[in-house]
């Protein structure tokens, strides 16, 4: 997938020029760039179509599972008290220096989202399980948002862009937000199945080599 970058408190810098963080960044990277068109169709199609209307299903598993095969820690703890393990109090994902946390939820948990991170970086009363230097946001762009079937509601790249200047005060730590575009070959159609509202996959009918593969028992032609 393509994507755009907004950085905070020189994020980006220290990702793309800390040594402890640059193979990090690489991987991050790399696991947004890896994610196809055709991935997102064949797991939507085959799992998520007939009860999902959007692609923020697909999304999250293809993120998931690569996140995971690079050996990042998946549902990290912040804290190691028992009282601040329930989910609200995990990060996405956590490997070594960086939080990483994915924002294709409400719009009401966009600041919570970004002062996850910083709270894994900063020190605390409360003892930590995880001691993070920066942080990660990946979130849907508006048009990510718009072409992708996701609900009005979600938070978008934009919106948690204009959370920060507000909370400069309290986002003490390097940040780094990274939102997706919409696929290039496609885009989802909602539609009612009975009180439920789906999302169908249309193909864009200039995108010759998907068609091929559709027509070609899921098999790109090159």
């Amino acid at each position: 997938m393509d994507y755009v970058i907004h950085s905070h408190r020189h994020g980006l810098t220290v990702m793309q020029n800390d040594t402890s963080c640059i193979p990090l960044w690489d991987e991050i990277i790399d696991v947004v760039t890896s994610i196809s068109d055709k991935d997102i169709y064949e797991l939507h199609t085959r799992s998520y179509q007939h009860r999902n209307k959007s692609l923020s299903s697909a999304l999250n598993t293809l993120i998931k599972d690569r996140f995971i095969n690079k050996g990042w820690n998946y549902e990290s703890n912040i804290f190691n008290d028992p009282k601040y393990t329930h989910k609200s109090w995990r990060l996405d994902f956590a490997k070594e220096a960086v939080s990483l946390e994915v924002g294709f939820n409400h719009s009401g948990t966009i600041a919570w989202n970004l002062m996850k991170p910083v709270i894994a970086s900063e020190l605390n009363h409360v003892e930590k399980a995880i001691q993070t230097r920066i942080g990660v946001i990946i979130c849907a762009t508006q048009e990510l948002k718009s072409s992708g079937g996701f609900d009005n509601a979600v938070g978008t790249y934009e919106q948690y862009v204009n959370y920060l200047n507000p909370l400069r005060v309290q986002l003490t730590t390097p940040l780094v937000i990274l939102g997706l575009k919409k696929p290039e070959s496609l885009s989802v159609k909602l539609y009612k199945k009975g009180n439920r509202t789906l999302g169908k996959i249309l193909i864009k009918p200039s995108k010759l080599k998907l068609i091929s593969y559709l027509k070609n028992g899921y098999k790109l032609k090159r």
